[in-house]
């Protein structure tokens, strides 16, 4: 079981390791997004840890790294021992077996890829306050809830090199990407879009995710929105008074507009086929999520008195639409 500090350093520290103390029915997973200056190497690495309900070796318990080959749609989970886990409490610092994941770079050595990727310019953070933890706002302080997320960085510059299934890949001046979620499994349905490859401003970031959230009584639809640009965070949320216009998901495209102090933000996000990567249940990682990296988002911001701050295209975006969207959509 955490403890009510160990709990309250993960508040204030949403890039570090929330699992110290416990043993079951646990996980964590930093999803780290690597792309080229020309955009044609996309890949997203997922290191992370999983903890079962069982006991011994009947346990479940495992660490992982997952890749994606966000061209292509090819993905590989490569598992390892809990033992070859190790990460920090108070910063990003993650290693699975000899592969590591930190603030200021990656090593891996994994058999699609291996080498090293710095991160030549400083992570950009969703701001962490006391009174509003991250994305998260004051749910993230609310100890029961069934999954945490956390942005580590809008976006970053990236230098190195990798070993690309024997190709030596230069990753100079590519942009690079951290978010990660933990707790006791994934929502039953949900919706996540994300890219920091945006006209008009080149250090624009998108992150969008709405959820199914089982909560006290009934649950309830749950959206979190970050859109950086011209150096400022815009934010809708369920926490900070912003409402859904609108959302609709079908087979093509999912269309999602909302409303809130930092104006209207209206998405369109045309479906792609993608790889299928692991997610966690209670009692395995073995839900099957269809995820890619190679979606487009039409967007538009507008301040409150209607003036466009920006609109375009979005590109390389991360996208998954998983699980009960039906239900989802009729809460």
């Amino acid at each position: 079981m955490q403890s009510p500090s160990a709990f309250v350093r993960g508040v204030r520290h949403p890039e570090a390791y929330h699992g110290a103390g416990i043993r079951r029915e646990f996980f964590e997973g930093w999803y780290v997004k690597l792309v080229s200056a020309d955009t044609k190497q996309r890949w997203a690495v997922i290191p992370g840890i999983f903890r079962g309900l069982g006991t011994g070796t009947a346990s479940g318990d495992e660490a992982f790294v997952q890749v994606l080959d966000g061209l292509t749609g090819r993905s590989w989970y490569h598992r390892f021992e809990i033992s070859e886990f190790r990460a920090s409490t108070s910063g990003f610092d993650v290693w699975i077996g000899p592969n590591h994941f930190t603030s200021t770079g990656v090593h891996l050595e994994l058999p699609q890829l291996q080498g090293d990727i710095e991160y030549s310019t400083a992570l950009k953070p969703w701001p962490v306050t006391l009174a509003s933890p991250g994305i998260m706002g004051w749910y993230g302080l609310v100890p029961f809830m069934e999954c945490f997320h956390g942005v580590v960085s809008f976006g970053h510059e990236l230098s190195g090199q990798l070993e690309v299934e024997g190709e030596i890949i230069d990753f100079a001046s590519g942009r690079g990407y951290i978010e990660k979620d933990w707790g006791k499994a994934f929502p039953s349905g949900y919706v996540w879009l994300h890219s920091n490859h945006l006209d008009q401003d080149a250090d624009a970031s998108l992150i969008a995710s709405v959820a199914i959230i089982p909560w006290i009584g009934r649950p309830f639809r749950g959206f979190v929105i970050g859109l950086m640009h011209h150096g400022r965070l815009h934010r809708w949320t369920t926490y900070n008074g912003s409402k859904e216009v609108s959302l609709t998901i079908d087979d093509s495209h999912v269309n999602w507009s909302v409303n809130g102090p930092d104006g209207l933000l209206s998405l369109r996000a045309k479906r792609v086929r993608g790889g299928l990567l692991h997610a966690p249940l209670r009692v395995a990682m073995h839900k099957r999520v269809e995820e890619t990296l190679d979606a487009t988002i039409e967007f538009r911001h507008s301040s409150p008195t209607g003036e466009v701050l920006l609109e375009g295209l979005a590109r390389v975006s991360g996208m998954e639409v998983f699980g009960d969207t039906e239900g989802l959509l009729a809460i």
